[in-house]
């Protein structure tokens, strides 16, 4: 019995020692976790991160039309996979695969709903920034007539430059990733293709993860001679379901300047990324 006694309170000691222990490792291990999730924020605002990635990004504008009462929903599906070349040298794939609905916004056509064109960005970036601290890349972009639908896509195969810059300092991401396209094929009753696009950013990354992000997508169309500019505004936190890393979010733009019989005023963007961090 006496034995017996010794065992239990041998036991009892490392059940104490134990639960000791995990009170004072949980705060560590959430802070670990704190460390992960804010560093996972950080790699999403550099589009060229190591970081596989699945963003889901939809986005719905109104005012649309020449009689300003179309409306689209957009769906933004954009897988991000980097491909390590050798000790120097990555390549990132970034793909825009767009699923449309869209109402009005041809007169007498009604609504439309499918794939439209892809694009598809490919970028060569060095493993390490610059002296400075700098991170770049740069490569091709083109443009794969993929729409189900005449009307949601240009029918044309394009082509062109990219390019990314950017630096992270502390919280702070700032840079910019601009493209050009030219239409190289396609249907010739289609009009050619010569676009610019840019797209500056700034974002602020807090210990918690959340991340608050300032951009505009800028085109400019070289053939019709027209600007589109929308100011974006979005908040996002990397977070867990179950075991999946996720980033969750939205935000509003505004049409700071727009095509004929483009998207005017206030619009809305709720995004979803799926994280795969090696």
């Amino acid at each position: 019995m006496t034995i017996q006694l010794i065992k239990n309170i041998s036991g009892f000691k490392r059940s104490a020692i134990t639960l000791v222990l995990a009170m004072f490792a949980s705060p560590v291990a959430l802070a670990q976790d704190a460390a992960s999730a804010e560093e996972l924020a950080k790699q999403l605002s550099n589009p060229i991160a190591s970081l596989i990635s699945v963003p889901l990004q939809l986005n719905y504008d109104s005012n649309i039309g020449s009689d300003d009462k179309g409306e689209k929903f957009v769906l933004n599906i954009q897988p991000v996979i980097p491909i390590s070349l050798n000790e120097d040298w990555n390549v990132i794939s970034r793909t825009i695969l767009p699923v449309v609905s869209q109402d009005d916004i041809f007169a007498g056509v009604g609504s439309q709903f499918g794939i439209g064109d892809i694009v598809q960005s490919v970028f060569f970036s060095p493993k390490e920034p610059t002296s400075k601290g700098w991170v770049w890349g740069a490569g091709p972009v083109f443009l794969l007539p993929t729409a189900t639908d005449d009307l949601l896509g240009a029918e044309k195969w394009g082509v062109g430059p990219t390019a990314v810059v950017l630096k992270q300092n502390g919280p702070w991401t700032y840079g910019a990733l601009g493209n050009h396209l030219w239409s190289v094929a396609g249907d010739s009753n289609r009009g050619d293709i010569n676009a610019t696009f840019l797209q500056p950013f700034l974002s602020y990354t807090t210990p918690k993860a959340v991340t608050f992000g300032l951009n505009t997508e800028t085109t400019y169309d070289w053939e019709s001679e027209q600007w589109a500019v929308p100011l974006n505004l979005t908040v996002t936190k990397v977070t867990r379901i179950g075991n999946q890393l996720v980033s969750v979010g939205g935000g509003v733009r505004y049409w700071v300047e727009s095509t004929d019989n483009g998207a005017e005023g206030f619009a809305v963007r709720l995004m979803f990324t799926l994280l795969y961090p090696k």
